[in-house]
């Protein structure tokens, strides 16, 4: 038999009708009704049909009519067209290869009408993959992280790749995984702040990671991961906070683009894409404030809860604005090292997507010594921060940069109402396994 490779599913063409081909997949399902049966046989590209003709060879007939779903097989056979079967064409097998023998029950089908709970696909998601629902969305991820990797290397970024064990905090706070280091103990990284922060005193003027965030977060929300993705940036010599945000509204606006253009996993989900128009709208903290006066108890120098992002992004969305930017926030809930404006406003901001925050940065603070005030004032210690406190001292340019949440661009991107299907294997509160 030739190598099972030898053709994806849904690649076989009109060149091949009536040449021998072989073809390799599992078995979705089988309907056998005496001398005839059809076996449907499944790849990450799609599906074809495999006629059986019983008359023609009984031994072959009876050996894969008895396979359970889902079982793996390669074939070897003739493809002739057939303008009545789902792709235009079958293949009537004339040799087969048993690769695997899948148990029986399945834990969870692959083309059942009703849906399993999401705990138990979880738990069998190695299963749950296999499904065409999924394999788009993961094809369209795939294709959206490239475009990451495209427009910030069109913009002069260098890709960089951080340490994901730390000493220290990266952003303070107690939200953090500990970890035994040999005789000491270290952190999992909530993101690669410190470490970005250091590389603009390198010369890397312009550095990106598609980045893990560990964060030990007692949330059990359909919005929430312990373990995510994140797209981190930092840029030096800039002159505010604006010149950050023109450049994650470039990326979201090509993101979100490159992701219209996948018309044949976007049908699968049954989802249309609009990209937005640049640029995003600006809306102050305080203007923000105002808008939700008449609907929210927030009071100044609060971060906005979920139900306060929802209702301004109603608001907004009636002004015909999707994706806004929300700037000029209090400075005292944000990190240590947002630049100050003023005794109490901060450079920093929030991207947000219809009521959503999916990213979150500011101008940075270069300046050593008012680094340090920063970080006493929020109760850190400025000793436990040394190694990154040294690399301001040897000349720092002004810079500053974001952190832009993967998965929660892809719940709005594709209206997904849970953040756990965004990612391979999610990890939550409960979650550990597989």
């Amino acid at each position: 038999m030739k190598s099972y490779r030898s053709h994806y599913s849904t690649e076989v063409t009109a060149k091949e009708y009536g040449k021998s081909v072989t073809v390799a997949g599992w078995v979705e399902d089988i309907r056998n009704i005496g001398s005839i049966a059809f076996l449907i046989l499944r790849d990450k590209k799609g599906t074809l049909q495999l006629t059986l003709l019983k008359k023609h060879n009984q031994e072959l007939f009876e050996q894969l009519v008895s396979l359970p779903r889902e079982s793996v097989i390669a074939a070897q056979g003739t493809c002739k067209e057939n303008a009545k079967v789902r792709n235009g064409y079958e293949i009537l097998p004339e040799k087969a290869e048993i690769l695997s023998i899948a148990d029986t029950p399945l834990p969870l089908g692959i083309v059942d009408k009703v849906e399993a709970e999401l705990d138990t696909r979880l738990d069998n998601r190695f299963i749950d993959l296999r499904k065409a629902e999924k394999q788009a969305f993961f094809s369209i991820r795939s294709t959206v992280i490239a475009a990451v990797h495209e427009y910030l290397k069109s913009q002069g970024f260098l890709e960089v790749h951080t340490p994901n064990i730390i000493a220290s905090s990266s952003e303070g706070g107690t939200d953090v995984f500990k970890v035994q280091y040999f005789e000491k103990e270290a952190f999992l990284a909530q993101s690669p702040q410190l470490y970005k922060q250091m590389l603009m005193a390198t010369g890397f003027d312009r550095v990106y990671e598609i980045a893990w965030y560990f964060r030990a977060e007692e949330h059990n929300t359909r919005r929430h991961l312990n373990e995510s993705t994140a797209v981190d940036l930092e840029m030096a010599f800039i002159t505010s906070e604006e010149d950050i945000m023109h450049i994650l509204e470039g990326l979201v606006h090509h993101m979100w683009k490159k992701a219209s253009e996948c018309k044949e996993e976007l049908e699968t989900l049954h989802k249309k894409i609009t990209v937005p128009t640049l640029p995003f709208k600006r809306v102050t903290y305080d203007d923000a404030l105002k808008l939700l006066k008449k609907q929210s108890k927030i009071t100044w120098g609060e971060d906005l809860g979920t139900e306060d992002e929802k209702l301004l992004g109603d608001i907004m969305k009636k002004q015909g604005h999707e994706f806004y930017f929300i700037t000029k926030y209090p400075l005292e809930v944000k990190p240590f090292y947002t630049m100050p404006e003023g005794d109490k406003l901060s450079h920093g901001f929030d991207l947000e997507c219809k009521g959503v925050e999916l990213a979150s940065g500011s101008q940075r603070i270069h300046d050593v010594e008012l680094l340090k005030k920063r970080l006493t004032a929020c109760n850190l210690n400025p000793k436990e921060f040394d190694s990154y406190l040294k690399a301001f001292q040897y000349g720092m340019p002004p810079h500053g940069g974001f952190g832009f949440g993967l998965e929660r661009f892809f719940m709005e991107l594709l209206d997904i109402s849970n953040i756990r299907e965004c990612i391979l294997f999610p990890r939550d509160r409960t979650r550990l396994t597989p």
